[in-house]
């Protein structure tokens, strides 16, 4: 299939590095206005966005009992806050709790991407769901918001290429690694290593989820199991919220020397909004359980650094938009919910991005990182069968079929 012609018009603007698009005012002079009319043109897409676990645990996912068409107190997400913040599109992702891991974690990632389903269907004014960069653009053009799905942690496989499959046909578009803790295939950044990066049926998942065109995120996962994907992925891989590790020494950030990998990778690496993932004085109040009155806040500022720090060494090409909206306790200062995406655009304006460079980071880059795994998924499905392996969710030793 063509791209999409805005999509087009938008990556061969990139690839011969062409003045801005559209009739955005040339005057910057208000650089929240600046920004408003930069996003109108290029989606913001937001690489993790936590809204379906709140409404499954303020509502049991039911919308009828939180209706997100209103404004929501106790949610960074709603649709008034969405449209305010100008947004175009969202990995709304589907967490799976790492203590289901070998108890019902497939399950209960199904009932996630049926909710993230139903979501769509109920507001369709507002929302679309997009599997491919063609439809995410299809949805920008049309006024909605483009909803990608995003599956949190790969314990929901239960060690089945099978059941991957059947989450890439319901539309998961990426699936991060591990989350909290390590699994039967892969090692996680927040606990004990099992291989020392993937396992050999971790390898594999990455393979079938290259011929799948499932996008591999390593948010989560430990640098041993980011080095191992770097070398096997065909694709360009993302970290779809992880911020820089050289400004906030956080096991979850990434470290400069996986982000000049990343770049040659042709990966992005999208900025998380966590106060302990930008602020080394948060983290640092947070890791020794401190009481001391005022606790610290992280700042607007702060995650701008962090998006200069990631561009200065992955590249422009190479960064993103990953809040963690609504799977994250406390914001920054500034950055409380989804309407405020001008205000940090409007930071990185005044820092003296280019508006091209701008629309790179709002949505340009993911989208390319999108079209490049489309067309390798589109290549290895013409040459290879799917494989066919299973393990125990609990053990790393493959079962016959």
């Amino acid at each position: 299939m063509p791209l999409h012609t805005s999509l087009k018009l938008a990556l061969i603007g990139l690839a011969l590095a062409a003045p801005a698009m559209g009739q955005t005012p040339q005057d910057r002079s208000d650089p929240v206005a600046h920004a408003r009319a930069l996003m109108s043109e290029t989606p913001l897409i937001d690489g993790h966005n936590d809204l379906p676990w709140q409404v499954r645990e303020h509502a049991g996912g039911d919308f009828s009992q939180i209706d997100i068409a209103e404004y929501q107190e106790k949610l960074h997400t709603d649709i008034p806050r969405l449209r305010n913040g100008l947004m175009g599109g969202a990995f709304f992702v589907a967490y799976v709790p790492v203590d289901l891991i070998a108890n019902g974690a497939t399950r209960f990632g199904l009932m996630q991407i049926d909710l993230i389903h139903r979501m769509a269907d109920r507001y369709p004014d507002t929302f679309a769901l997009a599997t491919t960069a063609d439809e995410v653009m299809a949805a920008f053009d049309s006024g909605r918001i483009a909803v990608l799905i995003g599956l949190e942690g790969g314990h929901a496989i239960e060690g089945s290429l099978d059941v991957l499959r059947t989450f890439h046909d319901l539309g998961v578009r990426y699936m991060t690694l591990t989350h909290w803790k390590s699994h039967a295939w892969a090692d996680a950044a927040t606990d004990e290593p099992r291989y020392q990066g993937l396992s050999e049926f971790g390898e594999s998942v990455v393979r079938e989820m290259n011929r799948l065109g499932i996008l591999i995120d390593l948010s989560h996962v430990s640098d041993e199991t980011m080095m191992d994907a770097l070398r096997i992925s065909e694709t360009p891989v993302i970290f779809s919220h992880s911020s820089a590790r050289a400004l906030t020494d956080h096991v979850r950030n990434v470290p400069d020397s996986i982000l000049r990998q990343l770049a040659d990778n042709g990966g992005i690496v999208m900025v998380n909004y966590a106060p302990s993932y930008v602020s080394d004085e948060v983290r640092l109040y947070e890791e020794t359980e401190s009481d001391a009155s005022p606790a610290p806040r992280a700042t607007l500022a702060q995650v701008a650094d962090h998006f200069d720090h990631l561009i200065s060494v992955a590249g422009i090409d190479h960064v993103g938009f990953g809040s963690d909206f609504d799977g994250i306790d406390n914001t920054p200062t500034g950055l409380e919910d989804v309407s405020t995406f001008p205000a940090i655009v409007a930071e990185l304006i005044r820092r003296g991005y280019s508006d091209q460079e701008i629309k790179k980071l709002l949505g340009l880059n993911l989208l390319r990182v999108l079209h490049d795994a489309e067309a390798t998924a589109s290549r290895l499905q013409a040459e290879t069968d799917p494989t066919v392996a299973t393990i125990s969710p609990e053990i790393d030793e493959p079962e016959q079929p």
